[in-house]
């Protein structure tokens, strides 16, 4: 029997299309992988979603290759996106902002790949109880 390939796994949260080379350092640096390369398929995958955060799933395995598995965006960010704004400094006390049916069911809709169901209305259940908990109320 051939011996178990050795891995590293580590996520990271990344701007899109525009990784920062520090931040790969200090994750992936003792891995001894190609940066370079790393940024570079980063970069050219999550292009076209520049201005967002993409979380993604490094692997290198014991050869110094790697995979890329790209996450959606965390359901903060796209909240604080919808608003245009941060979430309350005292949630449950202060009102950040109030967060629409039709903008939970789009970041709900973004969301569902990641999320542990299938169902719209169980993931917007799921988005709206992060609102929630950063001072954000939803309306519907």
């Amino acid at each position: 029997m051939p011996p178990a390939r050795k891995t590293h796994e580590v996520t990271l949260n990344l701007d899109a299309g525009a990784a920062s080379m520090m931040d790969l350092g200090k994750m992936l640096g003792q891995t001894g992988v190609n940066l370079v390369g790393v940024k570079r398929a980063y970069d050219e995958a999550t292009a076209g979603q520049r201005g967002d955060v993409v979380p993604v799933v490094v692997t290198v395995r014991d050869d110094k290759s790697f995979e890329l598995r790209l996450k959606t965006p965390p359901t903060a960010f796209l909240i604080r996106k919808a608003l245009g704004g941060k979430g309350s400094a005292q949630p449950g006390h202060a009102s950040a902002g109030t967060l629409g049916e039709a903008q939970l069911r789009a970041i709900a809709e973004r969301k569902l790949p990641d999320l542990n169901t299938t169902d719209v209305a169980a993931a917007m259940r799921i988005v709206a109880g992060t609102a929630r908990s950063m001072g954000v109320r939803v309306e519907g």
